[in-house]
């Protein structure tokens, strides 16, 4: 490849493995600490991104080239929902409330769902059935979004997290996120 990174796969999977760190991290605060509500805000907007990326570029692979691709495409998307339902209730509460701490628990659970089916049942047949050309500019595309993430630029301000600070007030956290990266990945 002549520019650094990987196939789609492996995109998909390093997000998975950063994924699986923010829950560490959040693991690690005391149960009432301010800090996992940011940590819970950043691992809102990097779960929204890497479903974009997922739903833009990855499953419409699926659906064309990969057997049984429309039913696997579909599963994924409706994962996707439930996990937008979890991130949205978690949106509006105090790390105080004892439904933070349920909700993080259950999202966690279906997110590791989610990263087992992808690794084990579906990346192995969508690596059988995608020539490695088009995974590596899926992979670039996958990039490419990331890449326009201002989140990982810019330090939050004290007493606001990233996501608030950085997106336009209104809607809640996830549909600002997902507003946020459906313009950019529509619009180059």
């Amino acid at each position: 490849m002549t520019e650094q990174g990987g196939d789609v796969i492996v995109e998909l999977t390093a997000d998975h493995r950063e994924l699986e760190a923010l829950f560490s991290q959040i693991e690690l605060q005391p149960i009432d600490h301010p800090q996992r509500r940011v940590l819970a805000d950043r691992l809102t907007a990097e779960l929204v991104r890497h479903t974009i990326a997922e739903e833009f570029y990855l499953y419409p692979v699926v659906r064309r080239h990969v057997w049984h691709g429309p039913a696997l495409a579909d599963k994924e998307l409706a994962n996707h929902a439930r996990v937008e339902q979890m991130l949205k209730s978690l949106e509006d509460r105090n790390v105080c409330d004892p439904q933070f701490n349920d909700t993080i628990a259950k999202l966690k659970f279906e997110v590791a769902s989610h990263v087992r089916e992808e690794e084990h049942e579906l990346f192995p047949r969508l690596s059988a059935a995608v020539p490695p050309e088009k995974l590596d500019e899926l992979g670039r595309l996958v990039r490419r979004a990331r890449e326009a993430a201002p989140l990982r630029l810019r330090p939050s301000l004290p007493g606001t997290s990233p996501a608030h600070r950085l997106l336009v007030p209104g809607a809640g956290l996830v549909d600002r996120v997902r507003s946020f990266f459906h313009s950019r990945t529509t619009t180059g």
